[in-house]
């Protein structure tokens, strides 16, 4: 599997790198931050935008609904209050859907039960993405892929077995899928990216490969993933990284995203296509400064040619240097000025 479509493009080598936009829940459960965070992903650049799903009662037991949740960035007195006050209406999912749809930006989110797997699949979304964090969680896996869908599958904070059972059941199933590497810290230390372990994914699954960043600040480490080969980049985005909230501080802000998106465009476009070639623009420092077989005196025709009579200068318009000890031992057909370069017909004397 060298290429999984999503939307209306597709994500693997061969093609630009897929840029998503993480809203998650930076939209602190409110439509109108939403929309504006959509309409900013795309005026960024960004492929796609992509949110988090939750059915608070299938997701928590009570005793963790319940459990009081006083941190600086709480919208509740409980983690369930919290987690609720996060969550946007059913009617707003569709509002938002249309919005994206209408801007032309892919728009998917990640479902952490399966009653949001279903909501999600009736809205219509391209894709499921599974958090790192439901690697192990096979049965929501099996589910998410019956739904014949791509599916998204980020790979922190787990072991090469429990990833190789997750691959697993996605491949019984048949789904097209991309992994993420992904370090599943918010934020992380940008020297524990691990960048490597994007190749290693690569050899190891044979699949589209790319990778889920909440680094502690800047663009760089995104912007090395996709040097060593990532061909999706999923950043988390806010209009503000000091807002109220748990993944605004291992966030892009607008420009920042901006940036990340000019960047990577750019950085496409100088690794090529891999075909060595001469340029046109190397053409003129080619000619000048490479070297040509060049006469150290005058040889007379019928002069045998020594070794000694040939060096090597520029121009780089004559016989290349590794047929100077071809003409070694040929007689001259006619005269050669000394520091000249020598005729290419010298190479049949």
């Amino acid at each position: 599997m060298k290429e999984v479509k999503i939307g209306s493009k597709y994500v693997g080598d061969d093609h630009p790198c897929y840029i998503v936009a993480e809203i998650g829940n930076n939209h602190n459960g409110q439509l109108e931050i939403a929309k504006k965070l959509i309409e900013a992903a795309e005026e960024c650049g960004a492929d796609a935008v992509k949110l988090q799903k939750r059915d608070i009662d299938c997701l928590m037991t009570k005793e963790l609904k319940n459990t009081p949740y006083q941190k600086y960035d709480s919208f509740g007195p409980t983690y369930g209050k919290h987690r609720e006050k996060l969550e946007l209406s059913k009617e707003d999912w569709q509002r938002l859907f249309n919005f994206a749809k209408k801007l032309g930006v892919d728009f998917y989110a990640t479902p952490f039960d399966f009653k949001s797997v279903d909501f999600l699949d009736e809205l219509g979304i391209p894709c499921f993405k599974i958090a790192s964090f439901d690697v192990t969680n096979l049965p929501l896996i099996d589910y998410i892929c019956k739904k014949g869908k791509p599916v998204i599958l980020s790979t922190g904070m787990c072991t090469w077995d429990e990833l190789d059972e997750a691959v697993e059941i996605i491949r019984k199933n048949g789904n097209d899928f991309v992994l993420l590497h992904c370090v599943s810290a918010y934020p992380f230390d940008n020297h524990l990216a691990n960048l490597r372990m994007i190749q290693k994914l690569k050899e190891r699954y044979d699949v589209p490969v790319g990778y889920s960043g909440h680094e502690k600040s800047g663009f760089a480490v995104s912007l090395g993933a996709r040097l060593v080969g990532a061909c999706m980049i999923e950043r988390h985005f806010t209009l503000d990284r000091t807002m109220m909230g748990p993944d605004h501080a291992a966030s892009l802000e607008p420009r920042g995203l901006t940036e990340l998106v000019i960047n990577i465009r750019k950085l496409e476009k100088a690794l090529g296509d891999g075909v060595k070639r001469i340029l046109d623009i190397e053409e003129p420092i080619r000619k000048k400064m490479m070297k040509s077989v060049v006469s150290t005196r005058d040889i007379k025709a019928g002069e045998v040619i020594k070794r000694e009579d040939l060096t090597v200068k520029c121009p780089g318009t004559g016989l290349k240097p590794k047929y100077i000890d071809v003409l070694v031992g040929k007689v001259a057909k006619k005269d050669i000025p000394e520091d000249t370069i020598v005729p290419v017909e010298a190479l049949n004397w």
